[in-house]
């Protein structure tokens, strides 16, 4: 019986995609594309790319060869091999670390991916890609970079030597969709009394902060929460990286500015903050406190500025108000401890605390009232927690949310605002 035939050796698809993109580069007008439309230019580069691919003497398929073209579209045009990526709408999180591996988190989860970079000159071109767009550089003398894609992607970048192995990219992702209220409930980040408590809140202008680790879901709630600011309100936003997406129209949005390549002309959070008191606001939005700029904030919400929101980094209400403390000392007005406590507790009402658990899902896992001053201690007391009971074989959270049976003190002045809520729903569910 003759053998059975040997297929042919098939060359590396990279190889091959990398030599018809060096001669699609040879053939193009790179100027003259920029001048018309993105469809046009698509069809031309579609055509070029099918002689090109006819020409090679691989054997390729219909398939493969509508592959190729494709990713070498992706190399001329997007951000080579994260297209896929950034194409697909699960993916909240791309992180790259060196050319070789790239994971995504997908749902709270982080799982690893077969995309690859050719090498670290490629990964590197893809990065001075993103950061040329907005006027940044990259390289040995500035390492680290901040950017933000067209769809409004955080990106952050650093290469060797602060990255020992080799260039690193990370990208977070925001939803095109925006998620609303009901999203949140459908998805059990919290429950209707919950939001029915918190709506209320911003409605009454409460001092809202939002506390929570990174990717929990801070920016998330802070948008779904300023979905009930009234529309006659002027409402100022300032933000390291422009993130939320406000449904009102009267909405004035300011972001901080980066060093230029000379190091100079930095705008930090701080001078924003002190422009928009003067901009006359009715409510101040901080996407995150991070710095001495925390000061000015609490002295707006003191001085007239209520309703304010913000979020910060922190693990617990608690370790919210220290951090609090800690970026107010920043501002080196050796203001004394207790003096700063005493503002952080006239200043703000509610603190409510998001985390991500460990099976990727995010909660609501308290919401704080601050009532006021114990000697030196800032007093706070729950109002709804989440309680974790267990965990399904399949790594599933169980638990449920329940308020604590203590009626908060600012009950009255939602009752003021206009805004009513049953008694009950404060109520501890009965024990059988």
């Amino acid at each position: 019986m003759a053998p059975a035939p040997v297929p042919a050796a098939r060359t590396d698809f990279g190889a091959v995609k990398a030599t018809i993109h060096r001669k699609l580069l040879q053939k193009l007008n790179l100027d003259r594309l920029t001048e018309i439309r993105r469809e046009d230019v698509r069809r031309e580069v579609a055509q070029i790319l099918e002689a090109l691919v006819v020409g090679e003497s691989t054997p390729m398929n219909l398939q493969e060869r509508e592959r190729l073209a494709q990713e070498v579209l992706d190399e001329v045009f997007g951000l080579g091999p994260l297209e896929p990526l950034l194409a697909d709408p699960t993916v909240s999180d791309i992180l790259v670390n060196t050319h070789k591996h790239v994971y995504v988190e997908r749902r709270g989860i982080l799982e690893m991916t077969g995309v690859q970079f050719r090498d670290d000159i490629h990964l590197m071109s893809i990065i001075d890609r993103i950061v040329s767009a907005i006027g940044r550089r990259v390289d040995e003398s500035s390492p680290m970079v901040d950017a933000r894609l067209a769809d409004g992607s955080r990106v952050n970048a650093i290469i060797p030597p602060l990255a020992v192995d080799g260039p690193c990219l990370s990208i977070r992702r925001f939803g095109r969709d925006r998620l609303t209220a009901e999203d949140l409930i459908e998805n059990h980040t919290l429950t209707r009394p919950m939001l029915d408590l918190l709506a209320g809140c911003v409605k009454a202008r409460l001092n809202i902060l939002i506390s929570g680790g990174t990717g929990a879901g801070k920016t998330t709630l802070l948008n779904v929460l300023s979905s009930y600011i009234s529309d006659r309100e002027r409402i100022v936003t300032i933000e390291d990286a422009a993130e939320l997406q406000l449904r009102q129209q009267h909405v004035v949005r300011l972001e901080t500015r980066p060093p230029n390549i000379e190091g100079k002309g930095a705008i930090q959070q701080r001078q924003l903050v002190i422009n928009s008191l003067r901009m006359r606001p009715d409510r101040i939005i901080v996407g995150e406190v991070r710095g001495e700029e925390t000061l000015d904030m609490l002295q707006a919400m003191n001085t007239g500025h209520d309703g304010s929101l913000t979020t910060i980094h922190a693990n617990s209400p608690r370790d919210a108000l220290s951090r609090l403390e800690t970026m107010v000392a920043m501002a080196s007005l050796n203001i004394p401890e207790n003096a700063t406590r005493r503002q952080i507790s006239s200043a703000l009402d509610l603190v409510v605390q998001v985390g991500r658990l460990s099976d990727g899902t995010r909660k609501v896992t308290s919401v704080c009232e601050i009532i006021g001053m114990e000697g030196d201690v800032v007093t706070m007391q729950d109002i709804f927690v989440f309680q974790k009971w267990g965990v399904k074989e399949n790594g599933e959270v169980l638990g449920d949310f329940m308020p604590t049976g203590i009626r908060p003190k600012f009950a009255e002045r939602l009752a003021v605002s206009g805004v009513k809520l049953p008694a009950t729903m404060f109520e501890p569910p009965r024990r059988h």
